[in-house]
């Protein structure tokens, strides 16, 4: 299977209704985030269903062409094919491969649905490597960054939440909303494994965490508690 067939299979299921949505669903407007990447309308369910089906067949340098495409959603395909193929047992080689290709992972979609699988999870079974994370929590790019704090979900499954807090910590200054987003998210997966945890983290990190953080990460508890974290109230609050 060709980079080539692939792309022509995705551009037959795309439509100009969903080229809309994704446009702006994904902030493609001058100054946004995703302003220089390209949609031509394809529904995650058909690229997943092609990733599936060529995974075993395509070649790592097609891969490669996959990745390199300005279309958002053929490098989707391209990273869940690597996905795929992870689990399918070639860890070492797909995570060598995947790093070497990290710039391609470069929409909030496309690290949150390939990080946790691929890197994360690598590095949950290879914890002597743990210190990437770390390297791209300090990176100024802002797809390595939330790669940093998303790829800890793998941690959090095994329910080892150390990394998650220590890579929470180091972005809790952090300018930039997606990544307020990304550390609210796996804080409250953290809650939802052990809640002390999590409010612990809360309550000693208060002063510097984001609205946004607090807010996705106190989405879980109930009314009356998360009105309380929202003031900064922890006395006589249940837990």
């Amino acid at each position: 299977m060709s980079a080539q067939e692939v792309t022509a299979q995705l551009k037959s299921f795309a439509t100009a209704e969903r080229k809309k949505q994704n446009e702006y669903y994904f902030k493609t407007g001058v100054g946004q985030y995703s302003e220089f990447d390209l949609f031509i309308g394809v529904r995650v369910p058909k690229i997943r269903q092609i990733a599936k089906h060529y995974f075993r067949s395509i070649t790592y340098s097609e891969i490669d062409i996959l990745l390199s495409s300005p279309i958002h959603e053929v490098r989707y395909c391209g990273l869940i094919i690597l996905v795929y193929k992870y689990q399918a047992g070639d860890k070492t080689p797909v995570f060598d491969y995947y790093l070497s290709r990290i710039s391609a992972a470069n929409n909030w979609d496309l690290v949150d649905y390939s990080t946790p699988q691929v890197v994360g999870d690598f590095l949950y079974q290879n914890p002597a490597k743990l210190p990437l994370l770390f390297k791209f929590a300090a990176s100024t790019n802002l797809w390595e960054r939330r790669i940093a704090i998303v790829a800890t979900f793998a941690f959090i499954k095994q329910g080892v939440f150390s990394p998650t807090l220590d890579i929470s910590k180091i972005l809790l200054t952090d300018s930039h909303d997606l990544i307020h987003k990304a550390v609210g998210w796996m804080l409250r997966e953290v809650y939802k494994k052990d809640q002390n945890t999590c409010k612990a983290f809360l309550r000693e990190n208060y002063a510097q965490l984001p609205r946004t953080t607090l807010r996705y990460a106190i989405e879980r508890m109930a009314e009356i508690e998360r009105k309380a974290y929202l003031k900064g109230i922890f006395e006589h609050v249940p837990n």
